[in-house]
């Protein structure tokens, strides 16, 4: 093994990313869980279960994604049960179910216990409702508009794709105009990503002049979606690893755990929450032992090994159907070094 890679497993995750349900009323065309795909979801009491599995472990935070959770109809008690357990939630939505009411129980959380991510994908109702479905931007302006009214505290977040591009200058400024926060998305080919790759995936030009757009944007949150190929000053922010089986991994629907959100095929189940403990799958999982050792044989001499440590396996692992090629994307095919 590199011995430039960090070789400690924590005890438990940071955060757990959480798709509580395949149900959603859109249907968008780089839906990374396929929505709609019928699964045993968990039930109340086990959901109430496995949220007292995370806050023995102390896991810090628990990212809800979907789907879309609001369809749940428990989804409000699971929210309230885990910011009882001192857990902090943050909730990825579409924003179509919220309205006045709802949004206003928010607060009850605290604003640093709870937060909410809007999903926007163009600045436009042309480019937004051809990813998302017809009427979808009225739609989330209108929840947009509700939350910025209410002071509260949320994100907009924003998958990257050939379509929107050229409206990031625009989305940014939209978020700004509404007192929220822009993040920005990496596309993958997982899900309907897959299906709708070639056209949603950028451009090499477009792909290598991101990074400016980041540099001159601070603000701008990515998470680990672009650390393959982000500037020195924001690889200072910790953004310069996939955290997937390492600070954090990925619960579906139906209990079982996988390294990351994007990778729920049944060759990296990890376990089974119906059939073990979190503790034991997180410590003892062969599957997530695996990516904390993953070593990408190709960029063991690049000069941005330290930078992203081989890119993310999900791209890579759906282009090349291995998990020891790297990153397709990464900005180190550049002739010229970004720093």
């Amino acid at each position: 093994m590199n011995n430039r890679l960090v070789d400690k497993t924590l005890s438990a995750p940071i955060t757990v990313t959480w798709e509580i349900t395949t149900k959603c009323n859109l249907s968008c065309i780089h839906c990374l869980s396929s929505s709609g795909v019928k699964l045993k979801e968990l039930s109340t009491t086990e959901c109430f279960n496995l949220v007292d599995q995370l806050a023995e472990l102390k896991v810090f935070r628990i990212n809800f994604g979907g789907g879309e959770p609001f369809i749940r109809d428990d989804f409000m008690q699971l929210l309230d049960y885990a910011n009882s357990k001192g857990i902090i939630t943050c909730v990825s939505t579409n924003g179509t179910m919220l309205d006045e009411k709802l949004v206003d129980s928010f607060k009850k959380w605290g604003e640093d216990n709870f937060f909410i991510q809007v999903s926007l994908d163009g600045a436009s109702k042309e480019s937004n409702d051809r990813i998302r479905g017809k009427g979808t931007f009225e739609q989330i302006e209108r929840v947009v508009k509700l939350l910025s009214n209410a002071q509260m505290e949320f994100t907009i977040n924003t998958v990257l794709t050939s379509i929107n591009y050229g409206e990031l200058m625009d989305l940014y400024r939209f978020a700004k105009t509404n007192k929220a926060k822009l993040r920005v998305s990496r596309l993958r080919p997982s899900g309907k990503g897959k299906e709708n790759w070639s056209e949603l995936s950028l451009s090499r030009e477009q792909m290598e002049n991101f990074p400016k757009f980041l540099h001159a944007h601070d603000d701008v949150l990515t998470g680990d979606s672009f650390f393959f190929l982000t500037s020195a000053s924001r690889q200072s922010l910790g953004l310069n690893m996939c955290g997937a089986a390492k600070l954090t991994c990925s619960i579906a629907p139906d209990g079982k755990i996988y390294p990351c959100p994007f990778l729920q095929e049944p060759e990296f189940e990890a376990g089974d929450i119906r059939n073990e403990t979190f503790s034991n799958i997180w410590n003892n999982s062969s599957i997530l032992d695996l990516f904390r050792h993953r070593n990408v044989d190709a960029c063991r001499s690049c000069y941005r090994l330290d930078s992203c440590h081989g890119g993310c396996p999900a791209v890579g692992y759906y282009m090349s159907k291995s998990l020891n090629e790297p990153d397709p994307e990464c900005i180190a095919n550049k002739s010229t070094k970004f720093t």
